[in-house]
Parts: C-alpha cells; sequence; structure tokens
C-alpha cells in the first residue's frame, strides 16, 4: 500500500520529469486490519507505553538479531503495492530504474539530488534480518544498501531537525503514501535505505529500487519506492499530522517498536 503527495517545492511533475519516478509504499499494509475499530483502539493506547519502554530501556544503538544465510526466508512477501500505477514508473522500471531520483532536503545545509545510481555507488552494508509484519507474518531478507546516517552526514541536518519524513512515489486512494522516523532510528547502526534484497536489486513488488530498512521498527515503518527524504522539525501539519499513511487513516501507532 502506498500513498505519496505533493508536498513542498517537489512537485508530482517534478518527480515524473526527466524520467523519474514511480511509486512510493511501504511494506506492511495491512488493509484488513485497518477498519477494524477495536485493533485501531488497541494499537493507540499501546502507543505511549510502548515508545516509553523501548526508549528508556534499549540503548539507542542496540542492534535487531541478525541472522546466518541458511536462515532467509525462501519467499519474501510482497505486501502493499505490488507494482505502482503511474505511466511513469513502468517507463523507468523498463530501464532498469536509471536515473531514479532520491531528494534529501528541509532542514538541511546541504539539500541533495541524487539518482539511483549515486546511491548505489556509496559505502554499503549488508545485514539478514527478520522483517515482522502487524498481520502477523514474519520473514528473513538479506538486504544490502547505504546507511542512512551516510546520507543524513552529506546532506548535514541542521540542529532543529528532529524528524525524518520519507516520501514515496504512489497514492493510495488518492492519498500519499509517507512514513517518518525521529533521529535516534535514523542514526541507528542497522537503518539503511535498500537496494538489494537476497543479493539480487530489489523486486518491485518490494519497493524498487529504493526503501527504507529501519529494523527495530514493524513492517508498515519501512517506506518503499523512496523518492524523497525530508528533513523536519514537527510533524504537525505533514499530511494528517501523526507521521505516517497507516497512522493518519487508522490509527496505527507512530512508534512502531519491535
Amino acid at each position: 500500500m502506498n500513498r505519496r503527495r505533493e508536498i513542498s517545492r517537489i512537485s508530482r511533475r517534478k518527480l515524473l520529469g526527466g524520467a523519474a519516478i514511480g511509486a512510493g509504499a511501504l511494506l506492511s499494509g495491512c488493509d484488513q486490519l485497518s477498519s477494524n475499530a477495536s485493533f485501531r483502539g488497541l494499537l493507540s493506547k499501546g502507543e505511549d507505553a510502548n515508545f516509553t519502554v523501548q526508549r528508556s530501556l534499549a540503548s539507542r544503538n542496540a542492534l535487531a538479531a541478525e541472522f546466518g544465510e541458511d536462515k532467509i526466508s525462501d519467499i519474501f512477501p510482497a505486501n502493499g503495492t505490488r507494482y505502482p500505477s503511474l505511466p511513469a514508473y513502468a517507463k523507468i522500471a523498463e530501464r532498469g530504474f536509471a536515473g531514479w531520483p532520491l531528494f534529501i532536503d528541509g532542514l538541511v545545509d546541504n539539500p541533495q539530488n541524487l539518482t539511483l545510481e549515486q546511491v548505489r555507488a556509496m559505502p554499503a552494508q549488508t545485514q539478514i534480518t527478520r522483517h515482522d509484519c502487524v498481520e502477523g507474518w514474519s520473514a528473513i531478507g538479506k538486504w544490502t544498501g547505504v546507511r542512512l546516517s551516510h546520507l543524513l552526514n552529506i546532506a548535514k541536518l541542521q540542529k532543529s531537525a528532529r524528524y525524518l519524513v520519507f516520501h514515496c512515489a504512489d497514492t493510495l486512494g488518492g492519498i500519499p503514501y509517507y512514513e517518518s522516523i525521529d533521529l535516534i532510528d535514523a542514526f541507528h547502526p542497522q537503518t539503511i535505505i535498500a537496494w538489494n534484497l537476497n543479493d539480487e536489486p530489489l523486486p518491485i513488488g518490494n519497493g524498487a529500487p529504493l526503501r527504507l530498512r529501519v529494523e527495530r521498527q514493524l513492517g508498515y515503518k519501512h517506506a518503499k519506492y523512496l523518492v524523497r527524504i525530508e528533513a523536519v522539525d514537527s510533524l504537525t501539519g505533514i499530511y494528517g499530522g501523526k507521521g505516517g499513511y497507516w497512522e493518519d487513516v487508522a490509527d496505527y501507532e507512530w512508534y512502531g517498536g519491535i
């Protein structure tokens, strides 16, 4: 599932122009649960306690479990959007996503307008981790990408920045898909912008060509089809104001820590 919006200075036309773009989403849509009022209430009530416990008991750099290659799942499900609907996405996919953009802006001193090729040329790390979906399934995959902290160090966050907003290229029901995290998770050593899954370029269903991996949070936080990272001082006023598509439309908790 995914949603995308035209915000600030980057318009849909800009993203689509010059063979740029496609769709955005994240890997844990979970539509069936979104309409369940009891489930939504449960998520809402547990959010503050979950966030407080996670932040007070866990080290900022506590690592998610990593696994050997023999534990990699035979199938890594493609949840949410399987293939973005924008015609420009199909065109750029046919070219192997050459020229796909990644913008880094907002509260930064050195805004970035990167291509997929530039991102893939950056120092990479690989990790084999378990993806936990709020729907109840899990899968273990091998992810390769650049540390988000590396990108942020290049962009040079301003002191007022508190959150990162991840803008995707697609919409769901006309609503933009997006997600956000705080700077603790942004600088976590396992938080990466991934381009490979199991030693192959990301499949389209799993978010090609770029997606977020924030390993200590549930799957719906892992934005797919990533085109923009925006540094902000507040989530208020961005889309629905709760920090993510599912948070806005279905009261999912903003901090999906595991």
